[in-house]
C-alpha cells in the first residue's frame, strides 16, 4: 500500500512534526520529542549604524524561523539606550536596552559610520566585553569589527572587515591577524565578516553551522542570495572598484580589458601611459589602491570567472584566453580570489542554474 505524501513546508521539514522531534529524527518511536529551546541572537545598533549590516543577517534568520518547528531562534535588537535608533541611511529602527546581563547564544554587532563612536562607549565596551563570556558566538559585520577590537576581543585573532578600512583598521590594531581580502572570518568562537552584504553570507555561515547545509542553502534561496560565497573569497567590491576607476588610468585600463592575452608587465603598461616604470608604478598604486600586477591579475579574475560560470570553454582554453596561459596558474589565482578553483564554481553555477 502507498504510504501518502507528508505535506513538507520549503525548508524540505514536515509541518506536522518539529524539526528536532524523535520523529523526524529517526529514533525509536518509544523515545520522548527533543525540543530545543530557540537560540537566542542579539543584534547590537547604534546611531548611525549601516542598516543592512543589520538587516542582512537579521533576515537570514527569520527565514528558518519561518519554515522551522520549533523556531530555531529569537532575534533582540539592541543598542546603548533603548528607543529609535537613526541609521546612517536616516531610516530609524526601534531598539531595546542592552541588558546588564547579557545571556546571548549569539551577539552580531552592527558596522557603520557610528561604530567610531560606539567603540569608546564605556557602556558598549563593558557590555561587550561581558557578553564575550556567556555567548556561544561573538560576530560583526563590517567596520563592527572596530568594537571588538577595541574591546580586545580580536587581540591575535584573525578577522576580516570591509576592504576599505583595511589601512585604517591595520594600523590601529596591529595585533589582530587581519584577512582584508576574506568575506568572513572565523578563529574559535569569534566571526568577523567584510562590509554590508558580507554579514548576509557570515549568516549562512552561522545557519550551516547551527542546521546544516541544506537549511543554510534553502535560506539562500529564499533571499535569493548566491549560496553561499566562501568566507576565504575575496571582497568582490575590491574586484570590482577597478572597473569603477575614473582618472588618468581609466584609458589604461580599457586597453588592459582589451589585451588581457597579452604581456602585461609594468614596462608595457608603463609605455602605454608615457612613464617611466617606476613613476608608473607609483603613481598607478596610489590611484586605484591596488599594484599594476594586482590589477592585471584581477581583472583576468573576472573575465576568467565569467566564462568559466556561463560557458562550456574547457579550463585551459580559458586560462590561454585571458592571459593566465597555465591552467594550474589560473587555479591557483582562483583559490586565492575565490576560495574555490575553477572546476568548483563552474559546478555551483550549474546547480544554481538548474
Amino acid at each position: 500500500m502507498t504510504k501518502p505524501l507528508v505535506p513538507q513546508n520549503r525548508f524540505g521539514i514536515n509541518d506536522n512534526v518539529p524539526a528536532f522531534s524523535a520523529k523526524a529524527q529517526n529514533m525509536p518511536a518509544k523515545a520522548p520529542a527533543r525540543v530545543l529551546k530557540p537560540r537566542t541572537i542579539g543584534v547590537l545598533i547604534f546611531d548611525d549604524f549601516q542598516l543592512l549590516d543589520a538587516a542582512g543577517p537579521i533576515g537570514a534568520f527569520e527565514m528558518p524561523m519561518r519554515g522551522m518547528k520549533p523556531p530555531p531562534y529569537t532575534l533582540e535588537v539592541i543598542a546603548p539606550v533603548a528607543g529609535p535608533v537613526r541609521s546612517s541611511s536616516g531610516a530609524v529602527w526601534m531598539a531595546e536596552a542592552m541588558p546588564a546581563k547579557p545571556v546571548y547564544d549569539t551577539l552580531i554587532i552592527a558596522g557603520g559610520w557610528g561604530s567610531r563612536q560606539a567603540m569608546l562607549d564605556p557602556k558598549v565596551q563593558a557590555f561587550v566585553k561581558t557578553a564575550m563570556k556567556t555567548a556561544r558566538r561573538v560576530c560583526s559585520v563590517c567596520s563592527g569589527a572596530y568594537i571588538l577590537a577595541q574591546c580586545g576581543v580580536l587581540e591575535g585573532k584573525r578577522a576580516t572587515t570591509h576592504w576599505g578600512r583595511t589601512p585604517d583598521f591595520q594600523k590601529r590594531y596591529p595585533d589582530v591577524k587581519l584577512e582584508p581580502d576574506c568575506i568572513y572570518t572565523r578563529d574559535g568562537k569569534v566571526w568577523t565578516s567584510a562590509g554590508i552584504t558580507a554579514g548576509i553570507d557570515l549568516a549562512l555561515a552561522l545557519i550551516a553551522d547551527d542546521l546544516g547545509e541544506e537549511v543554510s542553502r534553502r535560506t539562500a534561496q529564499e533571499l535569493v542570495v548566491y549560496h553561499r560565497r566562501p568566507g576565504g573569497q575575496s571582497q568582490f567590491s575590491a574586484l570590482l572598484d577597478i572597473e569603477r576607476i575614473e582618472g588618468r588610468f581609466t584609458p589604461l585600463l580599457a586597453w588592459m580589458r582589451e589585451r588581457l592575452d597579452a604581456d602585461l608587465s609594468v614596462e608595457t603598461l608603463a609605455a602605454q601611459a608615457n612613464m617611466s616604470p617606476r613613476n608608473f608604478a607609483r603613481a598607478f598604486t596610489a590611484e586605484t589602491g591596488v599594484t599594476p600586477a594586482k590589477a592585471v591579475e584581477r581583472l583576468r579574475l573576472e573575465s576568467a570567472r565569467e566564462r568559466v560560470e556561463h560557458s562550456s570553454d574547457p579550463i585551459d582554453v580559458v586560462a590561454q584566453d585571458v592571459g593566465f596561459g597555465d591552467p594550474e596558474r589560473m587555479r591557483r589565482a582562483f583559490v586565492r580570489a575565490f576560495g574555490q578553483p575553477p572546476q568548483a564554481l563552474r559546478r555551483l553555477a550549474r546547480s544554481d542554474a538548474a
